[in-house]
């Protein structure tokens, strides 16, 4: 393993709050990453549905990693990300890093704050999809469901299931 250096150790994971100076950064992050597969939506849409998602806890709410006051990372628990499957609810999604912040097992810490987030709230079951990151998510233990096209992109749906979560207090 790679010896972690001091910007890395000093990344912390916070709730992103609606009144965030962050939520541009972010809401742009993600309809730059992602817009292709809503190509009518405009991005004051989706900045309004962004700081949506920054709920207080449970579904929906979304998690930035911060070098000091950077954001360099983040990852949301949604109701609905794949709007062809309604019968699938919750979504881990926009799991989305910097590209000089990638490699560093930031965005394996952000999936599993994720993960505990749904655990706390008492989801034991949910799901994701991604054209390209497959083996970040086995590693971190999510099962391959099936390959279809989601909006003219080839993806991997993937599920995880959690145990139930222990008594004690929630994450912050």
């Amino acid at each position: 393993m790679t010896p972690r250096s001091a910007a890395e150790d000093e990344v912390r994971l916070e709730r992103l709050t609606p009144a965030s100076p962050h939520v541009l950064s972010l809401a742009r992050w993600e309809f730059q990453q992602w817009s292709y597969l809503d190509p009518e939506r405009r991005l004051d849409e989706a900045l309004f549905a962004f700081r949506e998602q920054c709920g207080p806890g449970g579904v929906p709410s979304v998690f930035v990693a911060l070098c000091g006051d950077l954001p360099v990372g983040m990852a949301s628990l949604i109701a609905d990300d794949m709007h062809d499957r309604p019968d699938l609810t919750p979504w881990l999604a926009s799991v989305y890093m910097l590209p000089a912040w990638r490699g560093r097992g930031i965005a394996s810490r952000l999936v599993q704050r994720v993960e505990e987030e749904a655990r706390a709230h008492g989801i034991e079951h949910f799901h994701l999809f991604t054209s390209d990151r497959q083996s970040l998510y086995r590693r971190l233990g999510w099962d391959e469901q099936e390959r279809c096209v989601y909006r003219g992109e080839a993806v991997t749906l993937m599920s995880r299931r959690l145990p139930p979560a222990a008594d004690g207090p929630e994450p912050a």
